[in-house]
């Protein structure tokens, strides 16, 4: 039997209103990802800053387009995504290149990534993780709250 995850309660502080977060997000399994989006942009703009939304046709794509926005002087970047495993190994290679190319990325720009790319066994998996009423999380906004967060960090951190 596994144990229950335990979701931290983020509460975040006075974000500066100056903060440029764009939200990046991947057409595949739309009903899914345009979810998480709503969800993620509507705790974003709880903190009255500059968000940006944007879109690429898969979760692979995430990867290019995070780099532009962070040169482009994005203080910090979210990835939206729903890769779902079918009958070929397809899933595996995109998960990996998804995961290992943001995380270069956070290393090389050293600013704060949201990773909200779902990587389940199927429909129903991701659906519980998207944000609806009926769902088990939310991580639209889960991803927003940990950007936020991390933005907040950094920025302690520089002092």
């Amino acid at each position: 039997m596994t144990s229950p995850q335990r979701i931290p309660n983020i509460n975040i502080t006075k974000v500066p209103s100056s903060t440029k977060v764009a939200v990046i997000t991947a057409l595949w399994n739309t009903d899914l990802t345009e979810k998480m989006e709503n969800e993620c942009l509507k705790e974003l703009n709880k903190h009255k800053i500059k968000v940006k939304s944007f879109k690429v046709a898969g979760s692979f794509e995430l990867i290019a387009a995070a780099k532009t926005a962070l040169v482009k002087k994005y203080d910090a970047v979210i990835v939206l995504g729903v890769v779902l495993n079918g009958e070929t190994p397809h899933f595996d290679y995109v998960c990996q290149a998804v995961t290992n190319g943001m995380t270069q990325l956070a290393v090389e720009f050293g600013k704060p990534i949201g990773f909200g790319v779902l990587t389940c066994n199927d429909y129903q998996q991701a659906y519980q993780r998207s944000g609806f009423k009926d769902s088990k999380e939310n991580k639209g906004k889960e991803t927003a709250e940990a950007v936020l967060l991390s933005l907040l960090t950094h920025k302690q951190l520089a002092k």
